[in-house]
């Protein structure tokens, strides 16, 4: 097949083929892999530099180097474990396709041994640390130097196994979450790892003891009543050391801790008259049943001092206490009242205590905001922030803007979105929209074409400046999301005018796909593709440098437009002044035959040379520079050089020309004499 092919090129062409070209297409008939793979494309990174070699491709490409998949988690099992289970940076971003495809996104190879694989999206100092699943909050926030925390030596055991063979000094890898992994235990392990049980990011030395913070009731001494309100600092004083003791406290007694007022006058314990609820309230006094009246004493009411109900001594004097509200005042300012019940409080507490609150997710589902999705999970607090007796519970919330911040500050505050959330989301997650495709054809920019295949963040994400993602553009021209990579080579055909719209890129490019050049006409430019031009492809012109495979680099205004530049001249130099004027002789529809005018020549071919090859004549070859170059002159011009001299036998004429025809014709080599 490739002899059949060379036969029909150019004696020099069909030579260099032959030669050149036919080994290499029968190599690639046999060789079971891609010719590319025994090809780099370039060095490898120093991180990379000991898989240098065609023999190590597949160690980072599965099957081929023309494959898209790679097996980068293979190596970096780390990252491999994070995506597992889901945390951590990379498992922030698109995980679907072939294996490491998403990895090459951001760190590309083969672009040179000090290329850096890592990119900071800004910088180092200006990376997002919730995207890793930590956020830097509180004193945190204040750190300026990543490697205060990320050094070797907060790396547990079990991470360092995974990282075996990295540079532990110089890996963000491998931290944990634990306070105890940066910062040494005061407490000595006595109160385990959780430190947040009782501490927080804001403010170290500020313990919270509440229900969300450290359960004193798991020690010796459950703290109850007024105690519940004491400091922390107030008992765990300082030791000889100078910091605060939790160990070795006397606590059996309330003598431990407190003076007592009585002075000895009273030989029994102080909590066989008092309680923790408050000191100044005792059960000396008697021991009256009070279960046997119409208020029997029960949760937090059995703590409640007699004088306190009992204003006097008269302890028959009746007084009303049907409902709370005759003895408690409407701690909420009286938000409830316009329910059925007129805002009892028994409604929502019990007198076991006052927190917290009975009132569950199924009663708030008789309200005007039903909880529903993620709602039915969020904190009471969280909408219905603590304020003591300030709390709010009548709150706004026609609009989602109305609890929640505007994640897209203000881009649809406008007609006909006016910041109605509900509009594009949907209340089981925020992160589902009701945005189609459908509602996104109905915009100024409708999807087409490979456009219909792109995630939605591709195009709508953050600017440097800016937390909130871009859904308005002020500009819809391809340059918005793509670059020049024609850097303005192109700038006044992409300013051309299509239904008052500048073409831009879609002068010559289409959605439908980036290598769709259907639309460009080659006749627009300085050199219009005819004949055999037209079956060549591009970059056998405009071709890419350092051995790309891409146009993406090419300057396409300095293609080669004389013959000469593409073509090697076959001819040498015999042709003179004539030698570059190529359309003298030939076009472009075909190299064969010439359109050479033999009747401008010192010999013309009518009569009987009409219809003879050029070949017959012109034999003279001579070495130039190494090669052998036909030469048209001098071509001997005597009968005699070409045929012999024997009598013409027969009368026979040529009736075309009227010149005799001889026979039999005999060509001669033609002589030194004749050259």
């Amino acid at each position: 097949m490739g002899h059949g092919i060379a036969q029909e090129l150019h004696p020099l062409f069909r030579h260099l083929f032959v030669r050149l070209f036919f080994p290499v297409a029968c190599i690639l008939l046999v060789c079971p892999f891609p010719l590319f793979a025994q090809v780099s494309p370039g060095p490898l990174a120093k991180a990379h530099h000991n898989l240098e070699g065609a023999g190590n491709c597949t160690q980072c490409h599965v099957n081929s180097v023309s494959s898209r998949a790679f097996r980068c988690t293979d190596c970096h099992t780390e990252i491999a474990r994070e995506l597992a289970q889901h945390r951590g940076l990379h498992a922030n971003f698109p995980g679907s396709g072939a294996p490491g495809a998403a990895c090459v996104k951001c760190h590309s190879d083969h672009n040179g041994e000090n290329f850096q694989l890592v990119h900071w999206d800004p910088t180092q100092h200006g990376f997002d640390h919730s995207k890793t699943g930590y956020p830097l909050t509180g004193q945190h926030a204040g750190i300026a130097n990543c490697r205060s925390c990320h050094q070797a030596k907060n790396i547990p055991a079990a991470a360092r196994a995974i990282l075996k063979g990295k540079d532990l000094g110089h890996t963000f890898m491998g931290l944990d979450t634990q306070c105890s992994s940066c910062h040494e235990d005061k407490h000595q392990g006595r109160f385990g790892t959780d430190c947040a049980r009782c501490h927080n990011v804001q403010d170290w030395k500020s313990a919270t003891i509440d229900e969300h913070g450290f359960d004193h009731s798991k020690t010796p001494f459950p703290l109850t009543g007024m105690h519940r309100e004491v400091a922390c600092a107030k008992c765990h004083t300082a030791g000889a050391d100078g910091k605060p003791r939790y160990t070795g406290l006397g606590f059996s007694t309330c003598s431990s801790c407190h003076a007592d007022p009585h002075h000895g006058e009273f030989t029994k314990p102080c909590e066989s008259c008092h309680t923790t609820a408050t000191w100044r309230k005792s059960s000396f006094v008697t021991t009256f049943d009070h279960s046997k009246t119409s208020f029997p004493l029960l949760g937090r009411h059995t703590q409640v001092g007699c004088v306190t109900c009992h204003k006097t001594v008269n302890f028959n004097q009746h007084f009303a206490h049907g409902q709370c509200a005759d003895c408690h005042q409407d701690v909420h300012g009286g938000q409830f009242k316009q329910r059925p019940d007129g805002g009892k409080c028994e409604g929502c507490h019990t007198v076991k205590d006052w927190k917290p609150s009975t009132f569950s997710a199924a009663n708030h589902a008789t309200t005007k905001y039903p909880l529903t999705g993620p709602h039915a999970n969020v904190q009471c607090a969280s909408c219905h922030t603590p304020q003591g007796r300030a709390t709010q519970y009548k709150i706004k919330f026609a609009q989602c803007t109305d609890c929640h911040k505007d994640p897209h500050n203000g881009q649809f505050a406008g007609a006909p979105y006016k910041n109605r959330c509900e509009q594009c989301h949907k209340g089981l997650t925020w992160k589902s929209t009701n945005f189609k495709l459908a509602e996104h054809n109905k915009l100024r920019f409708p999807l087409t074409g490979g456009h219909v295949a792109v995630p939605c963040n591709e195009c709508h994400k953050p600017r440097v400046d800016s937390q909130a993602a871009v859904f308005h553009f002020t500009s819809l021209d391809c340059t918005t999301c793509h670059d020049d990579v024609h850097h303005g080579e192109f700038a006044s055909r992409m300013t051309v005018k299509a239904q008052g719209k500048a073409l831009g890129c879609e002068a010559c490019h289409s959605t439908r796909e980036w290598q769709d050049l259907t639309r460009f006409n080659h006749d627009s430019t300085k050199f219009s593709l005819l004949g055999s031009h037209r079956a060549v492809e591009c970059r056998a012109c405009h071709v890419p440098p350092n051995l790309e495979h891409s146009l993406l680099h090419v300057d396409f205004a300095r293609a080669p437009q004389l013959c000469s530049d593409c073509h090697k001249n076959p001819h040498s130099t015999q042709f003179g002044a004539r030698a570059m004027d190529c359309a003298g002789c030939h076009n472009t529809n075909k190299w064969k035959p010439s359109l050479f005018d033999h009747e401008k020549t010192s010999f013309s071919l009518k009569g009987g040379h009409q219809n003879t090859p050029c070949k017959s004549c012109h034999t003279l070859k001579k070495e130039v520079a190494g090669e052998m170059v036909l030469f048209y002159k001098p071509t001997p011009k005597e009968c005699s050089a070409c045929h012999s001299d024997g009598v013409p036998q027969g009368k026979v004429s040529s009736h075309a020309t009227g010149a005799p025809a001889w026979s039999p014709l005999t060509i001669l080599e033609p002589t030194a004499g004749a050259l």
